[in-house]
């Protein structure tokens, strides 16, 4: 993998955090400097940011505490849902997450040995066919010494933060990452293939065959590796981030983090006449926030089931932004699922189904105008075709 991988602005990791050592200085990053155009290319932020480095902010600063997990990440004050609920998606996954998190522990703070540390950091993304090496410094957004972004509950731990500014240093800026879908994130995490369901028009909340199939097939992409996530699009008129009487956020990126099929014992099946729940568990980017009806939190189901039960099914009743709820339910309230599959072209492997061709190409710009055709917005319906890129 190594030999493929391209390199950012052509910025070499090793090279750099080498010069960073050998002066003693801790890196700073020229192409993405610790000012105001990093942050925004339009809107400006209300109040002055002061950037500054974990070690200003926390005593110990690691990029993992206790390893990783969907629950370090908390969406800040930037519209970014949708990232934050695929990195959510990506901490469920070793081999996904050490690919976009490179030597990780070659990477973490070193306590034994502190001028070792540099100040740099690198990711990798999935952009247009490869992978793409990105180094960031380790100045970080602030107010008030809070991390204003993506950060983790957990205040000595960094990867997120440092992991959405490499992600912001390829878009452009922090700003360019308001507003977005989860499943072009996941797809830059790990080159999966992504196919979007609307729920609502292929009437799986009302037909229950259509719904049984949804859920097996679910059922096998999480089995098999794959990430998905979902949303509740907002009616024409309506507006983001309203919630729910049912406590769940319009227009928000949840990540889905298990699919059971939850085998019910004699005295449960008495109670919900049925001998098998098809049952789905989300978390809220928020890390707060949850579905408030059937099988949430503190709903009566729960107290139907047994201690062993609800271990097994790996319940925790916090309000954490992660709850389960059954898949009808899940059908009935969502109107939109992104499934990313990771497409597994190995000649080793038992469930090979797919097979990998790719072509690369461009759009390049013709002196004769209508022969441009990388296509555009519908909002300009006589030109859209004609828009070089």
């Amino acid at each position: 993998m190594s030999s493929s991988v391209q390199l950012f602005r052509d910025q070499k990791y090793h090279e750099l955090k080498r010069q960073c050592i050998q002066q003693r200085r801790l890196f700073e990053d020229p192409e993405f400097p610790a000012s105001d155009e990093s942050l925004f290319y339009q809107s400006a932020l209300p109040r002055k940011v002061e950037w500054k480095r974990p070690k200003d902010l926390c005593e110990d600063p690691h990029l993992f505490v206790n390893g990783i997990s969907s629950h370090d990440l908390h969406q800040g004050t930037l519209g970014n849902c949708w990232f934050v609920a695929a990195c959510s998606c990506l901490a469920l996954r070793e081999t996904l997450w050490q690919q976009v998190i490179p030597d990780f522990n070659e990477q973490e703070w070193d306590p034994k040995n502190p001028e070792k540390y540099a100040g740099i950091f690198r990711f990798r993304f999935w952009c247009f066919g490869e992978w793409t090496e990105v180094v960031v410094d380790d100045l970080l957004p602030t107010m008030d010494e809070k991390l204003i972004y993506c950060h983790s509950n957990v205040k000595n731990e960094f990867w997120s933060a440092l992991l959405e500014k490499a992600y912001a240093k390829l878009a452009g800026s922090y700003e360019a990452l308001d507003g977005g879908s989860a499943a072009d994130a996941i797809v830059d995490f790990t080159g999966a293939v992504a196919e979007s369901i609307d729920l609502v028009q292929g009437k799986y909340g009302e037909i229950i065959s259509e719904q049984m199939k949804l859920f097996e097939d679910l059922l096998k992409v999480h089995k098999r590796g794959g990430l998905i996530s979902c949303s509740i699009t907002a009616s024409s008129g309506s507006t983001n981030e309203v919630e729910t009487e049912m406590g769940l956020v319009v227009g928000h990126a949840y990540s889905v983090t298990a699919i059971r099929k939850l085998r019910l014992g004699e005295r449960l099946i008495f109670s919900f006449k049925a001998e098998k729940l098809f049952m789905i568990r989300l978390r809220n980017p928020w890390g707060k926030r949850e579905w408030n009806g059937a099988w949430s939190d503190n709903s009566e189901e729960w107290k139907k089931v047994s201690k062993s039960e609800s271990k097994s099914l790996g319940l925790t009743l916090e309000n954490d932004g992660e709850f389960w709820m059954t898949f009808e339910d899940w059908c009935k309230n969502f109107t939109d699922v992104d499934i990313c599959r990771i497409v597994n072209t190995s000649y080793f492997s038992i469930h090979k189904t797919w097979e990998k061709k790719m072509m690369h190409g461009a759009w390049a710009k013709n002196s004769e105008p209508l022969l441009n055709r990388s296509g555009g917005c519908f909002d300009n319906n006589e030109t859209f075709l004609q828009n070089p890129q």
